[in-house]
């Protein structure tokens, strides 16, 4: 695969080869100030002009058709390690105090109208509260449950690095179809690849193709999304 961006063609190896560890370094400030900015300013015209009206909405829809909570509040890694509340409507059958396990493909747990939600990745709109809280970025790598982090936190090289910078609604190995189960290491390897590429290349530019790959990628399904 190829991308470019700021006239050069980077290209991705997926491999399960050596990981690509490049040496990370603190984002500068000032670029940090811009991007913040600019995701206050999209979170918040979301709010106003989608969210008002959308929350209400799916709301209403997951109460009608699955008994339980209306969000899944789950507790994720975000920049530096340091965990945050992550929401996102419920799109699972509601069980107190379950224990975690990622989505497969044709997962029971899943209601049907949690599958179109998840297909469009219309519940990950609640994580633009997320961004106004300073949790999240509007695009970044995609942060992992906690418990999912364990399993990889020390043994995996470069897999921490991925919180150096806020975690995202959407990132770079998401829109471009690294998501979903990482049942297979190699998969996992992958995805750290797109983030380490993201951490060394973001843009303005960039965030803004990610977000268009984003839009695209819901409107005609995503084939990873389950």
């Amino acid at each position: 695969m190829s991308l470019t961006i700021n006239k050069k063609a980077v290209r991705i190896p997926i491999t399960n080869q050596t990981l690509f560890t490049p040496t990370h370094a603190q984002p500068n400030p000032t670029q940090f100030f811009k991007k913040r900015m600019f995701d206050l300013a999209v979170a918040s015209s979301v709010t106003v002009l989608v969210l008002v009206w959308l929350l209400p909405l799916i709301s209403l829809l997951i109460k009608l058709t699955s008994p339980g909570p209306i969000l899944f509040v789950q507790l994720r890694t975000g920049r530096n390690g340091k965990p945050f509340r992550c929401f996102k409507f419920r799109t699972m059958r509601y069980e107190e105090n379950a224990d975690f396990k990622q989505a497969t493909r044709n997962d029971s747990r899943i209601t049907p109208l949690g599958r179109y939600l998840r297909k469009t990745n219309l519940d990950e709109m609640p994580q633009f509260i997320n961004v106004l809280l300073g949790d999240m970025s509007i695009v970044g790598p995609r942060p992992h449950p906690v418990a999912l982090d364990a399993q990889y936190w020390h043994s995996m090289p470069g897999y921490k690095e991925r919180y150096t910078v806020l975690p995202g609604i959407t990132g770079l190995a998401q829109s471009r179809g690294a998501r979903g189960e990482t049942e297979h290491l190699s998969k996992m390897k992958q995805r750290i690849r797109y983030d380490h590429l993201y951490i060394h290349r973001q843009s303005a530019r960039l965030d803004a193709t990610i977000c268009w790959w984003t839009i695209k990628a819901a409107a005609t399904g995503n084939k990873n999304a389950f």
